[in-house]
């Protein structure tokens, strides 16, 4: 009997709803999104339809995915211009806080390529940051999107009115966002819990509007609306045999709620369209062209009920209000900083990379952000561009929310061919002297013990100072030629000698941005070199063969830009690493020392034929100028590695440290397939001369007298890339492995 009375009641709903479209000409018809993740996408595909039919919608609301795709929506985008939007988004990053490589600073740089787990760790304990991530890269895309209506502060002024839903975490409480800023609001109301961390609006800390009201039709109905289309993409409860972890079953006890809040909502929903989702998940955004799909089709099944909607109603001009044109470049007058904290606006400003009252790409201007926030010393990092009345350009309006983590504890392994297994344990911390200063420990244990230290005050624009000490070590055969001097009867009939080799180097230098992309150091160094063998020790087992025992000290410069958009696998970008060393003095060791200058240079181009595949064509060269009789710091080529000290220089085909001379030049190339993602097969090529004096007999400019090739697999990991080559030199005719796992350090 109940079924009849309902069946009844919605009859005459119905029938009353259809009677005042018929009778009214200005029926208000509001849009209600609800929140759902990836499964959000399905929103476009629903607003593709509802533009095609020439629905007017004069409210949207949304909640989560739904605040996202309505307040763009709201703003002026059309549903096939957001199709297009979404479809060039790597929701892998937007996700992440994985920022652009080339937009971070060189310490930063330097200091995060080597490290697989990152924690904070204060007062000797060990903490979890509050979500994955921090959505800097989805609040940058926003603003960007937002620019053309960042004036408007009352979202009701929007091209459609709007507002969106948020949960204050603190009272459980949903707030309603219709003023502020737009992109910020957004966020809060996407925020979704352990993914990204909350966002702070007036003293209110948001995270999910999920969380309390993910489909907010009642607070739209209350806003005038006759009539409600909304969108779905919220989960059913799923059976016993897909609840078989413990994610899915504390989704499906998250979804209890919202399951029965839609028992209720969804009758109220004159125009209710509910996609097919249940194959998706609130991750699946790699899946985005399908689930669009899905809304698409739940749209056109509801076809009559919109042409019924706007029969009576003069058809509505649907292209955006406000004209939406690409911001390629700005001009920004003036930055305002609400909380700057320990570090000051120069600091501020260099992060940037920012000069004011000058034309910025909107590019760099986004590369400047991520490279404030890869700092890791602001939480957050939100701003508003506001025009500048009566100039051309805006007012950066930026809210810094400095970090209360100041301490870090991280971690990496790797294993090589040289150095062998290696643990590393880092601590970082940041205001360790002063303000804007950050000190980094890495301790290396295993097969060769080592030490890193890095000190630095950054000053931004202004001239930085750095503190550097490190010691390395390991066991390897070495060219005799390193070791001993050109002398027929000290060098042993021998091409290499095994030798353990020590090499402590600290630095103090200053650093300063040259040309904003460009990093220009100048400094002191001294270095501690011991190379012994056990090869040529006496007869005594306790001795050894000591082939230098040295302290260097120097004065160098170095010049550097590194725009490759990855370190290991580089699809694009530019490298240069131009450096000088005068070595004015050395201990009494070396009784044969006088002054001696080595510089080299290093310079690479990478660049992409398809989504697979890149080239990466690199060049090196080295030259020695002054006194020759100091061998132990020439060049060295051979093996495969990164990061390796002094003039040591990789060369496939041969072992680490075959060939030498005090002068070389080194040409490859690198070709890069990405079979499928993450995992690479590489080719790769490289040709040298290396000998004494190279440059000024002419034979740098010669046909190559060396010559390797290798081929390799790659496998991108969290821990690092985990490699294997196989390489070959036509000179010796034979071929060597080499073999890394993890981030080199």
């Amino acid at each position: 009997m109940k079924y009849i009375l309902v069946s009844i009641l919605m009859f005459f709903c119905f029938g009353s709803y259809a009677q005042d479209m018929e009778n009214n000409n200005d029926v208000k018809v509001g849009l209600v999104l609800s929140g759902g993740g990836a499964k959000g996408l399905a929103h476009i595909g629903a607003l593709k339809v509802i533009d095609s039919l020439g629905v007017k919608v004069d409210y949207v609301a949304g909640t989560s995915m739904g605040a996202i795709i309505g307040s763009l929506y709201a703003s002026g985008y059309s549903g096939n211009q957001l199709d297009s939007i979404f479809k060039e988004i790597d929701f892998d990053n937007i996700i992440t806080d994985n920022l652009p490589r080339a937009s971070k600073a060189f310490f930063e740089r330097s200091n995060d390529e080597k490290y697989a787990i990152k924690l904070p760790f204060n007062n000797f304990k060990i903490a979890l940051p509050s979500a994955l991530s921090r959505g800097q890269n989805t609040y940058n895309l926003l603003s960007k999107l937002t620019l053309h209506v960042n004036e408007i502060d009352h979202f009701s002024e929007l091209p459609i009115p709007f507002f969106c839903i948020a949960t204050n975490i603190e009272t459980g409480q949903a707030v309603m966002l219709d003023k502020g800023n737009l992109a910020q609001s957004v966020m809060a109301s996407g925020a979704l819990p352990s993914i990204f961390q909350p966002v702070v609006i007036n003293d209110q800390i948001l995270t999910d509007g999920g969380v309390v009201n993910n489909y907010p039709i009642d607070e739209l109905r209350a806003k005038g609306m006759d009539v409600i289309i909304g969108v779905d993409v919220q989960d059913g409860l799923a059976g016993r045999e897909k609840l078989v972890s413990a994610p899915e079953v504390l989704l499906q006890i998250n979804n209890f709620r919202t399951i029965k809040d839609m028992k209720l909502k969804a009758p109220k929903t004159d125009i209710y369209i509910k996609p097919d989702i249940k194959d998706f998940n609130v991750v699946s955004f790699s899946e985005g062209v399908k689930i669009i799909e899905t809304g698409k089709q739940a749209a056109i099944s509801k076809a009559a009920d919109l042409k019924a909607l706007i029969k009576n109603r003069q058809k509505a001009e649907i292209t955006p209000k406000i004209k939406i044109q690409a911001q390629d470049s700005i001009v920004i007058n003036t930055l305002s900083l609400s909380d700057k904290g320990h570090y000051s606006r120069a600091y501020v400003l260099g992060k940037l990379k920012l000069k004011l009252n000058k034309k910025v790409s909107y590019e760099d201007f986004n590369n400047g952000v991520n490279s404030l926030v890869a700092t890791n010393n602001f939480d957050s990092f939100q701003y508003e561009l506001k025009k500048t009345e009566g100039e051309e350009g805006y007012n950066l309006y930026a809210n810094l929310k400095e970090t209360k983590n100041t301490t870090f504890l991280k971690a990496g392994v790797h294993y090589d061919d040289l150095y062998k297994s290696a643990l590393l344990v880092n601590l970082t911390k940041n205001h360790f002297l002063f303000d804007n200063d950050v000190a980094s420990l890495d301790i290396i244990l295993g097969d060769n013990v080592r030490y890193n230290f890095e000190y630095l005050i950054d000053k931004g624009f202004y001239w930085s100072i750095g503190l550097k000490s490190r010691f390395q070590q390991f066991h390897k055969n070495i060219s005799a030629r390193l070791l001993f001097e050109n002398d027929e009867n000290i060098v042993p009939a021998v091409n290499k000698i095994d030798a353990e080799l020590q090499d402590q180097t600290n630095q103090f230098y200053v650093q300063t941005l040259f040309r904003k992309d460009f990093a220009l150091s100048l400094g002191a160094e001294h270095k501690r070199l011991e190379i012994k063998s056990p090869t040529l020790a006496s007869n005594d087992p306790e001795e050894e063969f000591i082939f230098e025992n040295t302290d260097y000290f120097s004065v160098f410069g170095n010049l550097k830009l590194d725009t490759y958009d990855n370190k290991y696998f580089p699809k694009r970008g530019f490298y240069f690493n131009g450096d000088a060393h005068l070595y004015l003095y050395a201990s009494k060791y070396n009784k044969t020392f006088d002054r001696f200058s080595i510089v080299r240079a290093d310079m690479g181009y990478a660049f992409s034929v398809s989504d697979k595949l890149a080239f990466n064509l690199q060049s090196h060269g080295g030259f020695k100028l002054g006194d020759k009789s100091t061998q132990t710091l020439d060049f060295a080529l051979g093996g495969y590695g990164n990061n390796l000290i002094n003039n040591f220089v990789p060369f496939l085909g041969y072992d680490f440290f075959s060939l030498t001379g005090d002068s070389y030049v080194k040409g490859s190339i690198n070709a890069d397939y990405e079979i499928f993602k993450n995992h690479h097969i590489t080719l790769e090529g490289n040709w040298a001369n290396v000998g004494d004096n190279i440059f000024d007999s002419g034979e740098w400019f010669s046909f190559s007298d060396y010559n390797g090739y290798a081929l390799g697999y790659a496998i991108d990991t969290f821990v690092g890339p985990i490699q294997g080559k196989f390489s070959y030199s036509p000179e010796q005719k034979e071929g060597i492995w080499f073999f890394n796992i993890g981030f080199w350090f």
